[in-house]
């Protein structure tokens, strides 16, 4: 019986997370793009020009927990992750180097959806039972739609309350961190790992995931007990530093391999569009590029309407401006430094679909003890994507059941990062995958709808400010 379940959840996840995500996600960002007339490339110096203006005028102390540059550096955290090592190596093997550039055009898609998820999160901003501000689309829902949609509001509440649990981070990172930095015989001769597994009546394997499912909960617990601010001063110091090691990393393995460069993106722009094997190949590339660069930077799926929501910007077109620049960091700049990491110095003839190890062999050719720093990237990428998809979950906890009961999420958030670590997770990765899916639904449904009031206040604000 539970096997059925367990498959249903896969075959479900499979079949509403595959090309109806992708063309709701791609296609509703398309509209999206054309309709605001290219607002990713049109506003994007004054969107650059509203980074660099940490204090924006706009900003009210009683109208959110944090800076409109500070919710970005908190979903930049929780965007920039796994995806953007494992997945964009995935795309590499699946759809060769011609991948990466329709990864390109998706952040802009992307950068247009992020805008208008922005600009709704202040202009439907609703609160908590306590009063405080609340974002979020069940709040973009229930006042832009009306309240007869709550019930569409409720169900992207639920859908949230799985979908950003971080099942595959807690997995992959303690999956990781055993291939890099452990062995099996290593494994096999530790006496407190004998210790911990003979008293839990775990194999030595089971219980070193176990201890290092605890770790994880432990360093997670210190920021998200702390709230919503603690979240975002951590991401505010995390994600430029994360951002600039890996860089760095890149950058040597482009010094030291300066000859290949012109042939990397040579082999980019020329497989993107080549027609050799016919135009079902051509667009089975384009998908499979677009797809990896939509489930990375999460535009559309709702999560980033819930951080911005949180900021204390009371303008709404200056937070969309600031919101869009998300995908043009994660997948734009971040997925780009792994492609020609792993074009330069790996091999993407492989058999079957490999991610992460296809990386990591990739760094260990380019950089002395690559694989090591690699890795700890991957930590830190793991981690800070935890911080803030444990405040969409509370969040979305809040909505349902009042702050009262809402808090108690973070310790449901917690307790699952072990139990992820040491459970095979098939099926659960599915339902994971299966609430994600869920998700972009009812965001996507209430973005579109409501784009013709995005338009006008875009109009409105750049009216007065270009005058």
């Amino acid at each position: 019986m539970w096997d059925k379940i367990a498959q249903f959840i896969i075959d479900a996840a499979d079949l509403l997370g595959g090309y109806p995500l992708f063309f709701l996600l791609i296609g509703g960002g398309l509209y999206l793009f054309i309709s605001s007339g290219a607002v990713s490339l049109r506003r994007l110096p004054a969107a650059l020009a509203e980074f660099r203006h940490k204090n924006a005028d706009g900003e009210a102390a009683s109208a959110g927990h944090i800076s409109s540059v500070q919710a970005l550096a908190s979903v930049v955290a929780a965007t920039i992750g796994l995806g953007n090592i494992a997945g964009v190596a995935i795309a590499l093997v699946l759809g060769g180097p011609g991948a990466i550039f329709w990864m390109w055009v998706s952040a802009l898609v992307g950068m247009a959806t992020k805008y208008h998820e922005g600009v709704l999160a202040i202009m439907y901003k609703g609160k908590d039972d306590t009063g405080r501000p609340q974002g979020g689309p069940m709040h973009i829902i229930e006042q832009g739609l009306g309240p007869k949609w709550k019930p569409l509001g409720v169900f992207f509440a639920i859908a949230g309350l799985f979908g950003t649990m971080c099942i595959m981070n807690a997995n992959q990172l303690t999956e990781a961190f055993m291939a890099t930095f452990t062995t099996p015989e290593g494994l096999g001769e530790s006496g407190v790992l004998s210790a911990v597994g003979g008293a839990l009546g775990l194999g030595n394997i089971k219980a070193f995931r176990l201890l290092f499912g605890c770790a994880i909960a432990i360093i997670v617990a210190v920021v998200i007990l702390g709230g919503i601010k603690r979240i975002a001063r951590v991401a505010t110091v995390m994600v430029p530093f994360m951002v600039a090691l890996y860089f760095l990393m890149v950058l040597y393995i482009i010094i030291t391999n300066i000859s290949g460069v012109p042939a990397v993106f040579k082999s980019i722009f020329y497989e993107a569009f080549n027609l050799r094997a016919g135009f079902g190949a051509l667009a089975g590339i384009a998908l499979i590029g677009a797809r990896r660069a939509a489930l990375v930077n999460d535009a559309g799926i709702g999560t980033a309407s819930i951080m911005h929501g949180a900021s204390r910007n009371t303008q709404p077109v200056r937070e969309g401006l600031i919101a869009m620049l998300g995908p043009s960091i994660d997948s734009g700049l971040v997925c780009t430094l792994t492609a020609i990491a792993i074009l330069l110095c790996g091999n993407i003839d492989v058999e079957g679909v490999k991610g992460l190890e296809v990386a990591m062999k990739a760094f260990a050719n380019g950089i002395p003890a690559g694989d090591i720093l690699l890795m700890c990237v991957v930590i830190c990428f793991a981690m800070s994507s935890m911080f803030s998809y444990s405040f969409y979950g509370t969040t979305c906890a809040n909505y349902l059941f009042g702050t009262r009961y809402g808090k108690y999420y973070a310790w449901f958030f917690l307790a699952s990062l072990v139990v992820f670590a040491v459970v095979p997770l098939e099926a659960a990765v599915g339902a994971c995958d299966l609430f994600y899916a869920l998700m972009a639904i009812p965001t996507m449904i209430a973005v579109l709808a409501l784009s013709p009031k995005v338009r006008k206040a875009t109009k409105d604000f750049f009216k007065k400010t270009e005058q």
